[in-house]
């Protein structure tokens, strides 16, 4: 058996090319490589050695993205787009070819903008293997609130090609990057700290086991003394015998105080999608919950407070009573949806509205769940024609869709089209400006699962 094992390893080892990318060229590597000997000492070889690559790879991402942006301005310019017009949407197609959000791509064109223009020996180190792609991106936010030519300094103090970083984590990185920034223009540090608490602001993102992260960016003072409020609660509820542990009473205090509402139930609308199956008999099948994603089936059916028992009658929406253990004033509104029983695919409505009615749109939030922009997954905040109406795009559900703010602008810029495509679940066809298209179908509702062949 451990032959067997050595050979498996073996063959592992050589079937992965011990090559680097020098300027888009592959070359053999043999920096760093470890004595033929021992099976481990070779598989660390390899890991360091595709470490590498990858540093270089997104070097050579970086300068391929900034050359793009420059030939899309030039195309731009030839077809008459004003200047102020210019470039917009090349992030979304940067975030569509790398799979990554339209904000994701946005973020990754203005770091190869900084890299390429601005910090020329930054970049180097990431193409010598020297910083991965993270830690650059550290340098050039740190960096950020410098004029070019002093941001060209500290790149030129710091030489990251020089190895200079070797063995430093991010946190040292951070340091010595604040440092020589503050040391070339301590007004503009200063500036940015102050500008800082302008960008205070409340966010909401989910977490595993039907949890969620609610996070707060505030100015330090703030910050403070809400935690120190929230300590001295624990502490005093704690000592009174409270069997709660301290983050438990922090968290539960920090939810009543905001909505005023013991259990921290206002009246605020959840929105959750399940089979019939799930909700009354008991189904393992789980549900979604607008705004988050998945949720187990019990939970589901424990948040509404439906027994296994009650009955379904009535229209296409009904009042449901909660169960007696529930609290009296969480109420629970039953609205039937109706799908296509191969594809799972909401039933169409018509309208020849110019806007989509409330209830098409809650429709449409139902069925997309999120963004319909390949690969990004913000919550839905516009609902829109995908051909425009002036186009002689119709309102009607198999023309909608569900996306955010941003992809809802990037699809007005020249060049972009999206078409809905006949298939059986929901489907867009989006093209960009450089004539490639990418697809996107509507999320499985609960319960339906693709048949495969």
């Amino acid at each position: 058996m451990k032959q067997i094992g050595e050979r498996q390893a073996q063959a592992t080892v050589s079937a992965v090319p011990a090559v680097s990318l020098s300027r888009g060229v592959a070359q053999p590597l043999s920096r760093g490589v470890a004595q033929p000997g021992t099976i481990s000492g070779d598989l660390i070889a390899q890991l360091r050695m595709l470490e590498e690559m990858k540093s270089a790879i997104s070097g050579l991402q970086a300068q391929i993205a900034v050359a793009f942006d420059l030939a899309q301005r030039a195309e731009q310019a030839e077809a008459g787009v004003p200047a102020a017009e210019r470039g917009k949407g090349v992030g979304a197609q940067v975030a569509l070819a790398r799979r990554e959000s339209p904000n994701r791509g946005s973020r990754l064109l203005g770091l190869a903008k900084a890299l390429v223009t601005e910090m020329p020996r930054t970049l180097a180190a990431l193409n010598k293997g020297l910083l991965n792609e993270w830690r650059a991106t550290l340098l050039v936010k740190e960096t950020a609130c410098l004029s070019v030519e002093d941001r060209a300094a500290v790149d030129a103090e710091l030489a990251p090609d020089t190895g200079t970083f070797d063995g430093a984590g991010d946190k040292a990185i951070i340091a010595a990057a604040k440092a020589a920034a503050y040391r070339r223009d301590p007004r503009s540090v200063a500036q940015r700290a102050s500008h800082a608490a302008t960008e205070r602001t409340v966010s909401l993102r989910p977490a595993p086991d039907t949890m969620t992260y609610l996070t707060a960016l505030l100015p330090v003072g703030q910050g403070v003394a809400v935690y120190a409020a929230l300590t001295r609660s624990a502490d005093s509820a704690r000592s009174s015998g409270d069997p709660r542990t301290r983050g438990q009473v922090m968290a539960d205090t920090l939810v009543e105080r905001t909505t005023g509402t013991p259990g921290g139930i206002s009246g605020v609308e959840l929105q959750v999608v399940m089979t019939d199956r799930t909700l009354f008999q008991s189904d393992s099948e789980p549900a979604r919950l607008h705004g988050y994603g998945i949720v187990p089936a019990p939970w589901a059916r424990t948040l509404i407070g439906a027994a296994e028992e009650t009955p379904v009658r009535g229209a296409a929406a009904q009042d449901l009573q909660p169960a007696p253990e529930q609290d009296q004033e969480f109420k629970v509104w039953l609205r039937r949806l109706y799908t296509a029983p191969e594809s799972g695919e909401l039933l169409a409505m018509d309208s020849k509205a110019r806007l989509f009615p409330h209830r098409h749109r809650r429709f449409i939030e139902a069925r997309d769940h999120t963004c319909r922009t390949p690969y990004c997954d913000a919550p839905i905040r516009h609902i829109d024609h995908v051909v425009p109406w002036h186009s002689g795009g119709t309102t009607t559900l198999d023309n909608a869709a569900g996306l955010c703010e941003a992809c809802n602008h990037t699809k007005e810029n020249p060049g972009w089209a999206a078409t809905p495509l006949p298939e059986d679940t929901h489907t867009l066809s989006i093209s960009t400006p450089t004539g490639h298209t990418y697809q996107s179908k509507a999320p499985p509702l609960p319960g339906h699962r693709p048949s495969r062949t």
